[in-house]
Formats: structure tokens, sequence, C-alpha cells
């Protein structure tokens, strides 16, 4: 068997394997203008849960974290502060979240765009500690909403020499079966850039997510 026919017997054994499950979940938002509608999930990654929701060609994945400020798995009605993502549950951020009551808990925001195909360069954007908020409504029958608005600190992220030179027909056939698990599971896998043989770029721009919501089966 050759190369080629490996990688069409792999993409055909990964979506066959990760069967779409259809939800009741819904997300939109305007992404730099742009119309950007999903069926988000809620994944757990390292301590904390995220809503995640995904769409291809190109692929995209827009992050949403909530989290109540004494690390509690519960979510309540109310306004939660946005704040930086990669630095999310701070002493800072914590002390605040305590001093004003006004707000239930954090919120952290990530967006990855793939803007040169197969998974070769990146558009990333992050929250900030802006002061931003988003409304969250747990509603009886188990749904969560929420409402959302923010500017992400962009950056942009390419493929190094080395590790497409190195990683060659391996590296390709593994970034081919992540985007067929995203295509058919509606779960991002390993679309992040960061840490996986990507190197960051000197553009910085802003993404900017204007009338954003979501609703979301929570149990």
């Amino acid at each position: 068997m050759n190369r080629y026919h490996l990688l069409l017997g792999l993409l055909f054994f990964t979506a066959t394997a990760f069967g779409q499950i259809a939800n009741d979940n819904t997300l939109k938002a305007q992404i730099d203008g742009n119309e950007f509608t999903a069926q988000p999930r809620r994944i757990r990654i390292g301590n904390f849960w995220w809503i995640t929701a995904n769409t291809i060609k190109p692929d995209k994945s827009l992050r949403i974290w909530l989290g109540a400020y004494d690390k509690r798995d519960i979510l309540e009605t109310g306004t939660y502060l946005v704040v930086d993502a990669d630095k999310p549950d701070t002493k800072e951020n914590r002390k605040k979240i305590e001093d004003l009551t006004k707000y239930k808990g954090f919120a952290a925001i990530k967006y990855v765009e793939e803007t040169k195909q197969p998974r070769m360069e990146y558009h990333v954007g992050k929250s900030q500690n802006a002061d931003e908020t988003i409304e969250v409504k747990m509603g009886a029958d188990g749904f969560l909403e929420a409402t959302f608005n923010g500017s992400l600190v962009g950056s942009y992220w390419k493929e190094k020499a080395t590790a497409t030179v190195f990683g060659g027909m391996g590296r390709l056939i593994n970034k081919m079966e992540d985007k067929a698990i995203t295509k058919a599971s509606g779960y991002d896998s390993d679309i992040d850039p960061e840490g996986n043989g990507y190197k960051k770029q000197g553009k910085q721009d802003q993404v900017v997510i204007s009338n954003g919501k979501f609703r979301l089966k929570m149990n």
C-alpha cells in the first residue's frame, strides 16, 4: 500500500470512528465581521471546563471558559469577568472578583483560525484583562445561555520549516487525521499551534467578536 492510499485509509477510519453526535446546542457570533455558527460542546482541558465551538473549511475554533472564583464546577446566573486567556486564575483576578461582588466568576476566550491549509498557518486571538464581561443565564431546563462581545489580541503563527521537513509524510497524515476528527466529531483536534511546531510571527492585531450568544445543555 502506497502512502496516498494509507492516508485515505486513515481518514476513512477516523471519520467512521468519530461519528458526529448531533445536539441541540447553538452558538452564533460575528468574528471580524464574518458570521460564525456552530454547535458548541463542553470539554475539560486540564482543571477547567471549556465550551468549544468548531467549523471547517477553514478550520476554526472558538473556546470560552467560565468558572467560579472558588473553583466550584457550578455556574450561576450573572456577570462573568473576561480575563487573560493565558493567565486566568491569578491572585489579582481572584481578588478583583471577590472585592467586586457583581461578578460571579471568571471567563476567558480563545479563537483559532486556519489561514493556510493543511494547518500550515494560523490566526489566534486571546482575551485580555480589559474589563469585558459575559452575561450568563442558567435555565431550569438545564441549558446555559450567554451573550458576549470582546476584542481579542490577535497573533499569527506559521509552521516551522524544520517541522515540515523532518515531520514529512507522518506530520501531514497526522494533520489530515486531526482535520477529519474535527469534521466528524465536532470537537477540535490538535488545532492549537502553540508548542506544536509553529513559530509566532511579529504581526499583531485584534480579533473582534460581536453579537455573540450561545445556548448549551449542561446536564
